[in-house]
């Protein structure tokens, strides 16, 4: 997984192949880095975004949304595996929208997470409710759907093949297959298509290896600092 930024002349490519949002490990792409890159790339008149991601944390999604909205240059998305979550939000930020034929894209209704008492609990849950309109505006804005509809398929977490993306309006034309796969862990979610879900069950069970090794390395290097 990874996320680059490249510039020539005056077109500009980049590809999130990560998850939306820092993880503990330092892994994924923030606002702020995706921020510092995408000025580093100068005044680009065209960008092309390549998008294989899971989602993750909404505020950062939201933040790179506006800020490629924002952005003086055409934006053409190519969704070449996985466009999920929050991903799926960055990928209405192009002026066109290609998806691979064997791509996916996913809306489900926001996230989260409360500790404490009623009170806290209804404050989250609140927030969460105006996180959902917010989302869903922004894919009214794209699709042209009713927004009863929008919010029925983010309730059902509703997963779109290329044909339906396109039929629906979240995209705006279906390109050939790409030979990207989207490895991610997706346990989190529970309407994954079967084929996705048994490349994610490999792909994580790979990635819990990698985070045991690093647990042992952290550990290893606190106990010389002992």
């Amino acid at each position: 997984m990874s996320i680059e930024f490249k510039a020539r002349g005056s077109a500009g490519e980049i590809w999130i192949y990560e998850q939306v949002g820092e993880s503990f490990w330092g892994e994924g792409v923030s606002a702020k880095s995706f921020q510092k890159e995408l000025t580093a790339m100068g005044k680009v008149s065209s960008i092309n975004l390549h998008i294989n991601s899971p989602g993750g944390n909404v505020f950062d999604g939201l933040a790179i949304y506006n800020q490629l909205k924002q952005h003086p240059a055409r934006v053409v998305v190519d969704i070449d595996g996985l466009a999920a979550s929050i991903a799926s939000i960055i990928a209405l930020a192009g002026d066109e929208i290609r998806i691979a034929a064997n791509a996916m894209m996913m809306i489900h209704n926001p996230h989260g997470m409360a500790v404490g008492d009623a009170t806290e609990m209804e404050r989250v849950a609140a927030l969460l409710k105006q996180v959902k309109g917010s989302l869903a505006e922004t894919y009214v804005a794209r699709t042209g759907q009713q927004r009863s509809k929008i919010e029925a398929w983010m309730d059902d977490e509703t997963w779109m093949s290329a044909e339906t993306a396109v039929q629906q309006g979240f995209a705006d034309s279906v390109t050939s297959a790409s030979p990207v796969s989207a490895c991610f862990d997706l346990s989190k979610y529970r309407n994954t298509p079967p084929a996705m879900r048994a490349a994610a069950d490999i792909h994580a069970r790979t990635a819990a290896d990698i985070n045991a090794v690093r647990i042992q390395q952290q550990a290893r290097r606190i106990a010389s600092l002992a």
